[in-house]
């Protein structure tokens, strides 16, 4: 298992007429990231609405995707929760479904010790059947993963990487110097990933690749390269929808985009809801400037 280069979060489609998961275009949409050169997928992450999914939904989801990815890419599973029992088990619901790996948030809202930390990632590579790829996303969990705990952590032979949404540089620098053959540390955060590259990161796991799959996988490929004057300009292109996929919670922006391209519908699962009306001209401008959609039209 290779994670590196551009890695998509998959949205999760949902039919808006009965709330239930649009399998269909779900396949299209992870059709469409092979297509653009996405090199891994996550499913039933954060940007999936995993929150919002029942196990059997969970399980579903997660199936469907193995099976339409067929070892093209990695496959990997948002498995995190508060609790660490339950993260096990939904890791160990996630190895049966087949996937490659389970992508681990921080637990969310009960904000652990570093020592709990440690203990919390450590037992589920010990007993729930997947490779671990931590994730740290202090903005959403209300807790933080501390360089010195991830150090710890890198050395447990069943965790592999670690997915960094902290936009701080020194932060990125710090987790740098843990990469070796079997740990890999990621970008979490599109606006930034560029930067992380150019100083060692091993890819980013990105929202913005669910509508921009080829121009994402681009530019990591172009902050590989050290090429800077093409990544900037890149870089200038994409920024109005980096700007875009932030303006509401996450994934009410992309959701709302992926509708305009034929994915799905805007429709999210309560509490989330789509996406005010306000912020939709500012979507068709940004996709229409990378030549997602035509000009954009008056949106309702």
């Amino acid at each position: 298992m290779i994670l590196s280069g551009s890695l998509c979060a998959l949205a999760t489609p949902f039919r808006s007429y009965d709330d239930a998961i649009d399998l269909e275009a779900f396949g299209r949409l992870i059709e469409r990231q092979l297509d653009g050169g996405t090199r891994g997928v996550v499913a039933a992450g954060s940007t999936g609405e995993a929150a919002a999914l029942d196990d059997m939904e969970f399980s579903t989801l997660l199936e469907f995707a193995v099976a339409r990815v067929a070892g093209r890419v990695p496959v990997l599973a948002g498995t995190g929760m508060s609790a660490t029992r339950k993260t096990v088990q939904q890791t160990l619901r996630a190895r049966d479904a087949g996937v490659d790996a389970a992508l681990v948030a921080a637990p969310a809202y009960v904000r652990p010790t570093q020592e709990g930390m440690y203990r919390h990632f450590s037992e589920i590579a010990d007993r729930g059947g997947l490779p671990v790829v931590l994730y740290n996303v202090p903005s959403r969990t209300a807790c933080d993963i501390e360089p010195a705990t991830v150090q710890r952590l890198a050395r447990h032979g069943n965790i592999v990487g670690i997915k960094e949404a902290s936009t701080e540089p020194d932060r990125m620098s710090a987790l740098l110097g843990l990469r070796s053959a079997g740990f890999v540390v990621l970008s979490g955060d599109d606006a930034t990933a560029a930067r992380a590259i150019r100083c060692g990161a091993d890819g980013l796991i990105s929202v913005a690749a669910n509508i921009a799959a080829r121009e994402i996988a681009q530019m990591c490929e172009l902050a590989g390269s050290g090429d800077a004057q093409a990544t900037a300009a890149l870089l200038l292109r994409l920024t109005p929808l980096f700007e875009h996929l932030s303006a509401e919670p996450n994934p009410i922006p992309v959701k709302w985009c992926l509708a305009q391209v034929g994915i799905g519908d805007a429709h999210l699962r309560l509490p989330l809801v789509e996406l005010s009306a306000s912020h939709r001209a500012a979507g068709f401008d940004a996709m229409a400037a990378l030549g997602l959609v035509e000009a954009a039209p008056a949106v309702g």
